[in-house]
C-alpha cells in the first residue's frame, strides 16, 4: 500500500522560502528549480516548497496543517529552541505553553504556514 512520502507547502517565494527552512532546521536543498524546492528529510520523506502560480496565497488563509518537529529533551529543550527562533526573527503564534502531550509552541514561516515544536512521543 502506497504511503506520503512528500509534505508539499506552498510558499510566495520558493528561494526565500529555502533560504528560511534551511536555517531554521540547518539543512540544505536536494532538488531545486526556481519554483519547487525539495528537502530531503531522511527514510524517503521530503519537504518541498512550492511556489505555484495561480495559487491563492491571500494573507488569512484558513490553516488546517502543521509541519510538527518532535524535539527529545522535554520542556526545557523546547523552550529554549523557542528562544533560539525567536532570536533568529521567527514569528511565534502560539508562545511555549502545556498541553496534554506536553510542551510545545507554535510558529510561522514567512508565508504564515505552520510549524509546531512537540516533545517526542
Amino acid at each position: 500500500m502506497p504511503k506520503p512520502n512528500i509534505f508539499i507547502t506552498y510558499v510566495a517565494d520558493a528561494p526565500a522560502a529555502a533560504e528560511f527552512y534551511g536555517d531554521l532546521f540547518d539543512m540544505k536543498p536536494v532538488f531545486e528549480t526556481p519554483a519547487y524546492i525539495a528537502f530531503d528529510l531522511g527514510g524517503g520523506i521530503s519537504l518541498s516548497l512550492w511556489s505555484r502560480s495561480g495559487v491563492d496565497l491571500a494573507s488569512n488563509p484558513v490553516r488546517t496543517s502543521e509541519l510538527c518537529v518532535a524535539e527529545p529533551g522535554g520542556a526545557g529543550a523546547i523552550d529554549a529552541l523557542h528562544d533560539a527562533w525567536k532570536a533568529k526573527g521567527v514569528v511565534i503564534v502560539d508562545p511555549p505553553r502545556d498541553e496534554v502531550f506536553g510542551r510545545t509552541f507554535v510558529a510561522a514561516d514567512p508565508d504564515g504556514n505552520l510549524i509546531r515544536v512537540a516533545p517526542v512521543d
